[in-house]
This record gives structure tokens, C-alpha cells and sequence, in this order.
């Protein structure tokens, strides 16, 4: 099962220096057990900051010698500064596209990054297979509780199924709600693997 996390200091305590100290703790376990993916997505960071974040876990896969590939969210700027593995984008159609982060790489004379997208229908997921990108994120697959508000209603297996079908080979991570007891089904209709925030954050403090 391909592993997909996502980072969030809001799962720490303590002041902006702790919780990024502890970011980059529990950072450093997931690529010492050789996670395929992290995504660096602490949006209210300012570029110098989240550069910084950047370097520091691309030195530990580094040292790790581990096959983690970070991925910094919608920032290609940061991302081609830090010599990071990629790019996550939105399926939004305000958002940066795939080839528009191709051109910025090619320009920048770099080979091509790692695109990875989020995708919430088949239409997105088809867009995202048109542009062919590295990984697709689909969710919510299952309810995901959402500060301030009740829940976000899950899509459901069937629609997870749908969308993998619809990436055509292109591997599709099951993202929102999803935990170690309903994993497996996920896989069990076509997801390549998981992806989340509170997946991989359960029992940090």
C-alpha cells in the first residue's frame, strides 16, 4: 500500500518554533519508513518560511537515503528554489495547471517535477489524466469532520472506483476520512494507496 501524507502544524502544540520542531520530528519518522510521498502544505506560511521547512526535510530524506519524494502545495517557486521533488495543485480551474508548472521548471532549466493533484469528480480526475500527472488525490472517500462544522459527506467506494478506473494507470490515493480499518477497502476497488492529514498525525501532540 503507497502512503501519502500531508503535513499540518495545527496537529502540534506550543509556540510557531515548537510546532514546527515537531513537524519536522514526525516528518522524520514517515521518511525513515520510507513514506512515498509528503506533501509540505502549511499555506499561511510565508515563502521564506515554508523554504525553510523544505530544506530541512529534504536534508533528512537525504540523509535517510530514502525514496520519499516531497511534494511542497501549490508553490512551484518554493519548490524550484529547494530543489524539491514537486508540485501539488488543486483541480480547480483558478488554480495553476500541470503544464503551466512544466514551463516554469523547463525555464528554470530543471527536469520535469512530480505533479500530484487533488480530484473530487470523474471530470477532475479525466482533466487530470489529460494533463498526466503523477498521482491523483481523490476525496473525501469517507465523512471528514470539519472544524467549526458537522462533517463533510464521503463520496463513497463506488465513486473511488469510479474515479480509478478514469485515471487510466494513473495512481489514485484515497484521501478524507480514510483510517487503518477502511484502508484496505480503498485498495480493494482500485486506490494504489492512502493519503491524509489525521492518518498519519494520530497520536501526535
Amino acid at each position: 500500500m503507497f502512503r501519502y501524507a500531508i503535513t499540518s502544524r495545527s496537529h502540534h502544540l506550543g509556540d510557531e518554533q515548537q510546532r514546527q520542531a515537531s513537524l519536522i520530528e514526525n516528518a522524520s519518522r514517515w521518511i525513515s519508513e520510507g513514506l512515498e510521498f509528503l506533501q509540505l502544505r502549511e499555506k499561511d506560511l510565508p515563502a521564506s518560511e515554508l523554504a525553510k521547512l523544505s530544506r530541512n526535510l529534504l536534508q533528512v530524506i537525504g540523509l535517510e537515503g530514502s525514496p520519499t519524494k516531497l511534494i511542497v502545495n501549490s508553490r512551484p517557486d518554493v519548490a524550484l528554489a529547494t530543489k524539491a521533488h514537486g508540485v501539488h495543485l488543486s483541480s480547480s480551474e483558478d488554480a495553476l495547471t500541470p503544464d503551466q508548472v512544466r514551463r516554469l521548471y523547463d525555464a528554470a532549466k530543471r527536469l520535469p517535477p512530480l505533479i500530484t493533484m487533488s480530484c473530487h469528480t470523474v471530470a477532475d480526475v479525466e482533466r487530470a489524466h489529460r494533463n498526466q500527472v503523477t498521482a491523483i488525490l481523490f476525496a473525501p472517500v469517507f465523512q471528514k469532520p470539519i472544524a467549526g462544522s458537522s462533517s463533510l459527506p464521503g463520496r463513497g467506494l463506488e465513486a473511488l472506483h469510479a474515479a480509478c478506473l478514469a485515471a487510466q494507470g494513473i495512481p489514485v490515493y484515497a484521501l478524507g476520512g480514510v483510517t487503518l480499518q477502511n484502508a484496505e477497502s480503498c485498495l480493494g476497488v482500485g486506490a494504489a494507496g492512502v493519503a491524509g492529514i489525521r492518518l498519519f498525525h494520530s497520536g501526535t501532540s
